[in-house]
């Protein structure tokens, strides 16, 4: 396949990933212990809201919904880079990895739309209680929700489309653990300025607007709190603080890995090592926090694992007396 040049051929059909090069074996103890934690922490907040009948309010459905796209978003890497770990030279499909930038991509954006959901619905509890109920209605959420996986699905779609479009004929090694939307356009054998400023113009609209969005809804909460007692400015201040922790965390993690790109004393495995933390610290993260500040949680986990006690020791009592019988 040709493209523009008759000296140009499209040959490469796969991307062999670099990876972290060293302790890879140690590299694979802790991802895959992160791994576990990201998958255990976030199905037990999926299956506590969707199985407790206490935790049916818009904030914990939007928080079941950050939790399942923190278990995509992660799964779509980790999986794939633990196994690279453990070969001498791992590699993946083109088309492997066209999806997997995509999906890593578009689940990303998709993660803070869900935390910009979330402060709106901060905002609304604080800002107005009294008609939390009319506005926060289970359509308007489904409405919302499905507007932020929209918006990460779609956002993206056009920078994706671009690196499909172009072709590679060699080098095919991707330097990163996974295929990295930045490390594979550069392996292009064509001009990719065109990607290269849609993909920033589609990040600074996503990260900047959703920060904004966010910002705007605590400056507002910030303003109402001013006029409250003592008292329901702790309330209010409770009802925000693991939200506001979480979203900390997440845009200067991020920060952190546009500054280690931009750096030149970065050894390549360290800025790896950097952008696999970032892509696993806020799922990894946001479960104890919920879980640690939410004294609902806590109750509805209890709830769970005594009921859960129940069920087993019923079963053993059973079990003899049909044996008997």
């Amino acid at each position: 396949m040709s493209f523009g040049n008759s000296n140009v051929t499209d040959s490469v059909t796969f991307f062999i990933i670099e990876g972290i090069q060293a302790n890879k074996l140690l590299m694979f103890g802790i991802f895959f212990t992160v791994y576990v934690l990201i998958l255990c922490g976030n199905s037990m907040i999926i299956y506590l809201v969707r199985t407790d009948p206490k935790l049916k309010s818009p904030m914990y459905f939007f928080l079941h919904n950050l939790s399942f796209s923190d278990m995509v978003y992660t799964s779509v890497t980790i999986p794939n880079m633990l196994s690279g770990l453990l070969k001498e030279e791992p590699t993946i499909s083109r088309t492997g990895c066209m999806l997997q930038m995509y999906f890593f991509l578009s689940m990303a954006v998709t993660g803070r739309s869900i935390l910009t959901v979330m402060a709106y619905d901060r905002y609304v509890a604080v800002c107005n209680p009294l008609r939390y109920n009319c506005i926060m209605t289970k359509k308007f959420c489904i409405l919302l929700v499905v507007a932020a996986w929209a918006f990460g699905f779609v956002i993206v779609l056009p920078a994706a489309s671009l690196a499909v479009q172009l072709p590679f004929c060699g080098p095919n090694r991707v330097m990163h653990v996974f295929c990295d939307h930045s490390s594979v356009v550069r392996l292009a054998c064509a001009n990719t300025k065109v990607n290269s400023i849609n993909s920033l113009t589609a990040a600074l609209f996503a990260l900047i607007g959703t920060f904004s969005l966010i910002l705007t809804s605590y400056v507002k909460i910030g303003v109402a709190v001013k006029d409250m007692s003592r008292a329901e400015r702790m309330k209010a201040f409770a009802t925000c603080v693991s939200h506001m922790i979480v979203v900390c965390i997440s845009y200067v993690s991020a920060a952190c890995v546009y500054i280690s790109y931009r750096v030149a004393t970065f050894s390549p495995d360290a800025r790896m090592i950097v952008a696999v933390l970032y892509s696993a610290l806020t799922p990894l993260l946001n479960p104890i926090i919920y879980s640690l500040r939410n004294k609902e949680l806590w109750e509805a986990l209890k709830r769970a694992v005594c009921k859960r006690g129940r069920m087993l020791t019923s079963h053993t009592k059973t079990v003899p007396s049909v044996s008997q019988q």
